[in-house]
C-alpha cells in the first residue's frame, strides 16, 4: 500500500512539474536546490550568529558548572562536619541542599529555556533574509521552483542545480553591508 500511495504522488509531482513546465511554453523548468544548514555554516552572518550562540553556551555551561561545585562543597562539608552536628542541624543543612539542588535544576531549564529562544530567534532572522534572497533570484532567474534540502526530502540532485553557494555569496553582500550600517548606526 505504501508503495503505491509513493508511485502515485510520484506520478502526481511529475505530472504537475510538467503541467507547469508546458505553461511555459518551450522553456525548461528550473528546479534550485538551497542548502540552509552550508548557508548556516559558511555566510558571514550565519557565522557570526553561530559565534555568539557558541558564547552564550559557554557562559550557561561556566555558570552553572560553578554552581554545581558550590552544592558540592556544601556536600562535602555536611559529609565531614556531620558527626560533630546535631540531629536538627544535619537535617537543617541536608534541607538546604535539596533546595540548592532544587533550585539548580530550575536555574538550569531557565538557561537551556533561554538559549533556545536566543537560537531560534537568530536562526529565523537568517532564515527570512535568505528567504526574502531565494525569492528575488527565483523571480528574476525564472525558477520554477526551489527547495531546501533537508526539509523537502531531496535524496538526489545534481550539482548543476545546486545554487546554495549563489545565495551565500548574494546574502553576504546584500545583508553584510545592512549588519555594518546598523552597527554604524548603534554606535553613534
Amino acid at each position: 500500500m505504501r508503495t503505491c500511495k509513493g508511485t502515485f504522488m510520484a506520478i502526481v509531482i511529475c505530472f504537475c512539474l510538467l503541467a507547469a513546465a508546458s505553461s511555459y511554453g518551450a522553456d525548461v523548468a528550473k528546479i534550485g536546490i538551497v542548502n540552509f544548514q552550508r548557508i548556516l555554516e559558511t555566510s558571514s552572518t550565519g557565522k557570526k550568529a553561530m559565534a555568539e550562540v557558541n558564547k552564550r553556551g559557554k557562559k550557561i555551561e561556566a555558570d552553572l558548572k560553578k554552581k554545581g561545585e558550590a552544592i558540592e562543597a556544601i556536600k562535602k562539608k555536611l559529609e565531614r562536619e556531620s558527626l560533630v552536628m546535631s540531629k536538627e542541624m544535619r537535617e537543617e543543612k541536608e534541607r538546604e541542599i535539596r533546595i540548592n539542588i532544587n533550585d539548580f535544576k530550575s536555574l538550569q531549564k531557565k538557561h537551556v529555556a533561554e538559549f533556545k529562544d536566543h537560537e531560534k530567534k537568530l536562526v529565523g532572522q537568517i532564515q527570512r533574509e535568505v528567504l526574502q534572497i531565494i525569492t528575488e533570484m527565483g523571480k528574476k532567474e525564472g525558477f520554477l521552483i526551489i527547495l531546501e534540502k533537508r526539509e523537502a526530502g531531496v535524496m538526489y540532485f545534481p550539482n548543476t542545480i545546486d545554487i546554495t553557494d549563489r545565495v551565500i555569496q548574494k546574502y553576504n553582500t546584500s545583508f553584510a553591508g545592512k549588519a555594518e550600517k546598523d552597527k554604524s548606526t548603534k554606535q553613534k
